[in-house]
């Protein structure tokens, strides 16, 4: 039987290789213009695709960006070096060098998308469930594993604390100008993040 107007018509899905090439075309783009001003246009461009070819995949430039920000390099294992203190660096950090908010790349993404998350509704809730969500669990086992020890009080606000060392170093990076680096993250967690934590232990 042959397919009427009204029939929906499977359209080849765009995956593999072919995928990750729009994503990091989308990332280059977000790095160059910002979020408000990237379109589909300039992302099927850098990418050598046809702008039909993106919205096989992505109905708008939000679930495109998000996808390629999701698809950017996200902790395998959670932290486990015994203490809080060690585990909050190699979270904050990386294992090495250019890890974590060390990655300048990392940071200029994040700084590209501040104002979209104010702005779209749909960009922030899709970026939140995608993106924060994943790295907010490693988090918090970070804390559960840290109270588990011992090392945390137990009646610390694990939830504010763990927005602590994040929310202070951006702030001073983006607000301030400082240069990430692992002295400012130390200095957080040293001066601000265990005290918190540990008072009352």
């Amino acid at each position: 039987m042959s397919p009427t107007d009204g029939d929906q018509i499977p359209r080849p899905r765009v995956e593999g290789d072919r995928e990750q090439e729009i994503l990091a075309a989308t990332l280059e783009v977000l790095g160059d213009v910002g979020y408000d001003r990237l379109t589909m246009d300039a992302v099927a461009a850098r990418a050598r695709a046809s702008k039909a070819t993106l919205y096989r995949r992505w109905t708008n430039k939000a679930r495109l960006v998000v996808d390629a920000l999701h698809s950017t390099k996200t902790p395998s294992e959670v932290p486990d070096t015994g203490s809080l203190r060690g585990d909050l660096e190699q979270l904050f950090c990386g294992a090495s060098p250019g890890d974590g908010l060390m990655d300048p790349a990392q940071v200029a993404l994040l700084g590209s998308v501040v104002t979209a998350i104010a702005r779209d509704a749909d960009f922030a809730t899709a970026w939140r469930e995608q993106v924060v969500s994943a790295k907010r669990a490693v988090s918090h086992l970070v804390w559960e594993r840290a109270r588990e020890r011992g090392e945390v009080a137990a009646d610390a606000d694990l939830d504010l604390l763990e927005t602590a060392l994040p929310g202070i170093v951006l702030h001073r990076v983006f607000v301030l100008g400082d240069e990430p680096s692992p002295e400012l993250v130390a200095r957080v967690i040293d001066q601000i993040v265990l005290p918190a934590a540990t008072r009352g232990t």
